[in-house]
């Protein structure tokens, strides 16, 4: 289909075919923009000749030190250069990068650095105990602790490991990359957040992130050199692809460790920053900063919000503040957000709370995707476009990953039918725009974190006065929602709630605690199943 009759001579060639990877973006802002700020962070100022010429003797120190083409090496870094650096020096020696969120348990960091199998892990200065912790915990062979100081946040090195800035010197600027010979390549190793007992290993190709790049840029409606603000961590989802994408439009990544108010103010006042992503906490946090942690600006600031849907009533607020809302949907297997709630000019003329309620739908499908629709998830047919009928979100597209590491039976299972299987239930609106009616795994969304309810209930039927318990997601005000945990004791057993919380957070990373424990019979089938749907009833009154 589509070959012409004759096409002698008319074969892929290096003059013709080259492999998509983000990897190029950076190679050519370093010839196109080299002197335009590429990062930023207190006072390190990095011109993208610089960027690149560190990103390369970091690559040339890890080749130093025998990581090689199909290695991983992983971070437990927060929002700073070095992180974005890794970010490209990582892959370009043919590695693949395994960015680990700081804010997981001792058990779960272990966990990762066995199954994704580690050679060496960029750790900051402030973690350097989790990361010690976690490698004693080990199973396997301990990957090699490269130590990051961040003097700029009080965090000097410990001096018992090779220090970031010393690695790097020793390695060559002009050290030649490892360009991927396929885009089907792997680029990135993204652990889900264990919704179903153990995260699974998300592992990206080459081809699926540039694409996310240049999508972005279109749905995004960036032009040249915007100042990018990394509210999203680099942990998650790679950031959403985005600090690979600064480098098309020669834009800035300004780095920024802690997300407060008065730092997102501070950064948009004087960095000029432009753009950023973020959870419908951080919306909440600039809605209600105090007076003190405000500063004037005069440029409106493009925001991609992602998580539980922002509550309309944030939206309205903040948009008069400054920021334009963009909700955007997506998962760890798709590399960040993959549907936008692209704006309708037919909704200007509504009221803000009534373009608010429309702008908090997950929307249509990103440029870069094929096809993502609802349907049913046992026929797979498309479920009625009326904004009622229920089914799971499917996608299909090039940003979707390759699979899951070492799983080839979830892969399977996620795959069956040619779509990703979300586990998202969600209504479709007749103009297309798909709205979550609910999470079909339970999943509890907390500050942009994923939380298992298998996860905390079982850490909570280990106390010994708890005879049956069950998790579900509460509302809450600041955090879209907070684990809520409804308890049966066992007869002739007592406790309390700070008690429970108490013995769950020492089990637990602090954004999977249950907030509120709730002591009472569980509503059940007659099957014995428990009837969440009731919990959640409850939890929305508490």
């Amino acid at each position: 289909m589509g070959w012409m009759a004759d096409e002698t001579g008319l074969g892929k060639c290096a003059a013709n075919h080259v492999a998509l990877t983000p990897l190029s973006h950076l190679n050519r802002a370093n010839r196109v923009f080299p002197d335009r700020e590429a990062v930023v962070y207190g006072n390190h100022r990095a011109t993208y000749a610089q960027y690149h010429d560190r990103v390369s003797q970091l690559a040339s120190a890890l080749s130093g030190i025998g990581i090689a083409s199909g290695d991983v090496v992983a971070t437990l870094l927060p929002n700073i250069p070095a992180q974005a650096e890794a970010h490209f020096g990582v892959p370009a020696t043919g590695a693949v990068l395994n960015t680990i969120n700081t804010r997981l348990e001792v058990d779960t960091v272990s966990y990762i650095f066995d199954h994704g199998g580690a050679r060496a892990v960029l750790v900051d200065a402030a973690f350097l105990g989790l990361a010690e912790a976690a490698i004693a915990a080990m199973d396997g062979t301990p990957p090699q602790i490269i130590e990051v100081a961040d003097l700029h946040a009080g965090h000097p090195a410990s001096g018992r490991y090779p220090e970031y800035e010393d690695f790097i010197a020793g390695g060559d600027a002009g050290y030649q990359w490892q360009m991927p010979q396929d885009e089907w390549e792997s680029l990135a190793l993204n652990y889900t957040s264990g919704t179903t007992g153990r995260p699974k290993g998300v592992v990206y190709h080459h081809r699926g992130a540039y694409l996310m790049t240049m999508g972005t840029v279109l749905s995004w409606r960036m032009t040249l050199h915007p100042r990018y603000l990394t509210i999203v961590p680099l942990f998650h989802c790679n950031g959403w692809n985005h600090t690979w994408m600064m480098p098309v439009l020669g834009g800035t990544v300004v780095c920024c460790r802690d997300i407060t108010a008065a730092n997102i103010y501070d950064a948009i006042a004087d960095e000029g920053v432009t753009h950023f992503g973020g959870a419908p906490i951080v919306l909440n946090a600039i809605v209600n900063a105090k007076p003190a942690e405000r500063r004037p600006f005069e440029h409106t600031v493009e925001v991609f919000t992602a998580g539980a849907p922002p509550a309309a009533a944030t939206l309205a607020k903040i948009e008069t503040l400054g920021f334009n809302i963009t909700h955007v949907y997506g998962l760890t297997e798709t590399y960040g957000h993959v549907t936008e709630c692209l704006w309708n000019d037919d909704w200007a003329a509504l009221d803000q709370t009534e373009k608010a309620a429309l702008k908090s739908r997950q929307g249509v499908a990103m440029p870069m995707m094929e096809d993502i629709t609802v349907l049913d998830p046992d026929t797979l047919q498309q479920v009625p476009m009326d904004g009622t009928a229920q089914g799971e979100i499917m996608i299909r597209g090039n940003s979707v990953m390759k699979g899951y590491l070492k799983n080839p039976g979830a892969t399977e299972k996620d795959f069956a039918g040619g779509y990703f299987h979300s586990g998202d239930l969600a209504v479709q609106h007749p103009d297309g725009y798909i709205q979550i009616a609910d999470r079909a795994k339970d999943i509890i969304i907390s500050g942009g974190e994923n939380v298992s309810s298998v996860e905390v209930e079982g850490a909570l039927m280990h106390h010994p006065a708890v005879s049956l318990c069950a998790v579900v997601a509460k509302p809450d005000d600041k955090w879209g929602e907070v684990p809520c945990a409804f308890v049966e004791l066992k007869e002739g057993e007592t406790t309390d709630e700070a008690t429970l919380i108490a013995f769950a957070r020492a089990r637990l990373a602090g954004f999977k605690t249950p907030k509120r424990v709730v002591f009472q019979e569980l509503p059940k089938t007659s099957t014995g199943k428990i009837q969440k749907f009731e919990l959640r009833r409850v939890a929305k009154t508490l």
